[in-house]
C-alpha cells in the first residue's frame, strides 16, 4: 500500500463508499450529540460507543494552510506545490485536507469553502475542498 492509499475496513467502508459517490460522511454521537471526525467506533468526547454516521453538508472554512513546495514521497512529489490546510466543517468538526483550484495568494482564513473529491487511478475517492459561493450551495 502507498503512503496516500488509505487502509479500508469494514468500519471505514461507509465513508469511502460514500466519498466514492460525491458524499462526506462524519460521525454523531447519540448520547451527546457531538458531531466528529476523524471517523471513530467511540465518541472523542463523552466516550459513548454509541455514533453513527451522518451526511455532511459539503460546507466548510478554512481555518489554515501551508503550501508544500516540496515532499519527496510518492505520489505527493508530482503534486508539489499543493495546498494543506485545515478546514471548519459547518457541522463543527475540524478536517486536515487539500484546497484545490485556488492560487495562493486568493486564499484567505474563514473563506468559503466546498467539498470536492480526488480520485486518481484504482485509489478510493477522498475529499479535498474548492472555493465556494459565500451564500452555500449552488448545484443544480
Amino acid at each position: 500500500m502507498s503512503a496516500d492509499v488509505p487502509g479500508i475496513d469494514a468500519f471505514t467502508r461507509p465513508y469511502w463508499d460514500a466519498a466514492a459517490d460525491g458524499r462526506l460522511l462524519l460521525r454523531r454521537c447519540r448520547a451527546c450529540g457531538r458531531p466528529h471526525h476523524y471517523p471513530r467506533e467511540f465518541c472523542p468526547y463523552c466516550w459513548s460507543e454509541d455514533v453513527a454516521w451522518e451526511r455532511a453538508s459539503g460546507r466548510a472554512t478554512l481555518y489554515t494552510w501551508s503550501v508544500v513546495h516540496r515532499n519527496d514521497l510518492p505520489p505527493f512529489g508530482a503534486r508539489v506545490p499543493y495546498t494543506a490546510a485545515v478546514v471548519d466543517l459547518a457541522e463543527g468538526p475540524r478536517m486536515m485536507t487539500e484546497i484545490v483550484g485556488c492560487a495562493e495568494a486568493d486564499l484567505r482564513i474563514g473563506m468559503p469553502l466546498a467539498v470536492a473529491f480526488r480520485r486518481e487511478g484504482e485509489g478510493p475517492a477522498v475529499p479535498v475542498f474548492r472555493t465556494a459561493e459565500p451564500s452555500g450551495d449552488r448545484r443544480s
